[in-house]
């Protein structure tokens, strides 16, 4: 005998059931927007704290007192800063030693040295300005009778004079051990030339990789196993890609990152720890990611454009520079902006390929010896003296601008992009 089977009857619920299902269901929705806010909220306070405290150190009073009072050097009634170049070198000769102004002659000659830079050099070399103790932004304002009167008690002689940390002398000047004549000019070329290289080395490969991963290959044991390497190494730590770069770049092919086989290397940097060693293995660092994102912009794209570049005979090579592309290059360029800024803001694998923690002459090439700004961040905030914090948190804020401005200027070149793809 042949059973037949009924067909299954779904029921709806109704009345009592039918309201109570839908108000848990919005209570649910109502609980999980409350969790959405708060931890917008967190965040938001936790980007505010720090912001805060950033500002906080980069803004503030400092007491100042001078080796030599300003007064003291005017030249027959006229004051320090109203003298003509001549007369602020006379002074410097008369206050310096001869070594030391054939040193600053060598360095750059006084006949081409404007006559700021030599303003510069009396106040660093004669008046001698001492920091002497230094309050945060808020302090200062909130405080002000206090600390005029903390330093009149403390500090006899001493001036009150604010001061913000980032200026113009911070950004000219090199590394110093003095923190009030430290400066980032060192770190920013070092940061602008190994996000550079990074970025011309892993963009094209990754972009590259993630075409054949996508286009190209088949659906095998050997592909998905690299894909899912890939996927894997995203996640790997920082750390260890330095522990990579200094085995493979710093000492594997210490001829060529070091520039010795091209005979571009000097004595000082024939090792291997130089920013060509540093942009390679941030390039290792960030091609996982930007194969992923390329990735997913390259799959968003939809088939149908495909299929339309093969009716009209196109081959699939042609297909995928002239329609598939530029369909997916706003969405590639965004995940290069994340590897990018990711790059900018490393500091353990460019520490153990061998960053410098004080150097004071600027990077000339690839071959070079460097440190980066988020080094030199953390070099300054390791020291015991209180008035490194304040360079270290202007620091910071020199790097956030130049990581938003190199993101502003990649997003809009992907919108322009965009923008002209979509008109044309």
């Amino acid at each position: 005998m042949s059973t037949l089977s009924s067909p299954m009857v779904c029921s709806l619920p109704e009345g009592d059931s039918f309201h109570s299902q839908v108000a848990a269901r919005h209570k649910k929705g109502a609980l999980w927007l409350v969790i959405f806010q708060a931890a917008t909220l967190v965040s938001i306070l936790a980007l505010t704290a720090l912001l805060y405290n950033i500002i906080n150190q980069s803004f503030g009073w400092v007491a100042v007192r001078n080796q030599v009072e300003p007064e003291t050097l005017a030249v027959e009634g006229t004051p320090l800063e109203d003298l003509s170049k001549e007369q602020l070198i006379a002074i410097l000769e008369a206050h310096v030693s001869k070594g030391v102004m054939r040193r600053l002659e060598s360095e750059a000659p006084f006949s081409v040295r404007s006559r700021e830079d030599v303003y510069r050099l009396v106040e660093e070399r004669v008046i001698k300005p001492e920091i002497l103790r230094s309050w945060p932004l808020f302090d200062s304002l909130l405080r002000r009778s206090a600390i005029q009167k903390e330093v009149a008690e403390e500090f006899p002689g001493a001036r009150l004079q604010f001061r913000a940390w980032v200026n113009r002398q911070f950004l000219s000047n090199p590394q110093s051990a003095t923190p009030d004549k430290a400066g980032v000019r060192t770190a920013l070329l070092g940061s602008l030339w190994v996000v550079g290289l990074t970025i011309l080395v892993a963009f094209p490969i990754g972009i590259g990789a993630a075409i054949y991963l996508e286009e190209y290959a088949s659906d095998n044991v050997l592909n998905r196993l690299i894909q899912t390497n890939i996927n894997n190494l995203a996640g790997v730590p920082s750390i260890i890609y330095g522990m990579l770069g200094l085995a493979i770049f710093v000492r594997g092919l210490e001829p060529i990152t070091s520039g010795a086989i091209f005979g571009l290397s000097d004595p000082t940097t024939a090792n291997g720890r130089t920013i060509l060693s540093a942009s390679l293995t941030l390039a290792l660092l960030i091609l996982p990611l930007i194969i992923i994102n390329a990735q997913e912009a390259i799959r968003a794209v939809p088939r149908s454009l495909r299929e339309a570049s093969y009716a009209v005979g196109a081959t699939h090579w042609q297909t995928i520079w002239h329609h598939v592309l530029p369909s997916a290059l706003p969405g590639i360029l965004t995940g290069t902006i994340f590897a990018m800024s990711r790059a900018m803001g490393e500091t353990a694998p460019l520490i153990v390929v061998g960053a410098s923690t004080f150097i004071a002459h600027d990077p000339t090439g690839p071959f070079s010896k460097f440190t980066t700004l988020p080094v030199q961040i953390y070099q300054w905030t390791a020291r015991p003296q209180d008035l490194f914090r304040n360079i270290a948190a202007a620091a910071i804020i020199v790097l956030l601008v130049l990581l938003l401005a190199l993101n502003a200027a990649a997003i809009i070149l992907r919108n322009r992009y965009g923008r002209k793809r979509r008109e044309g």
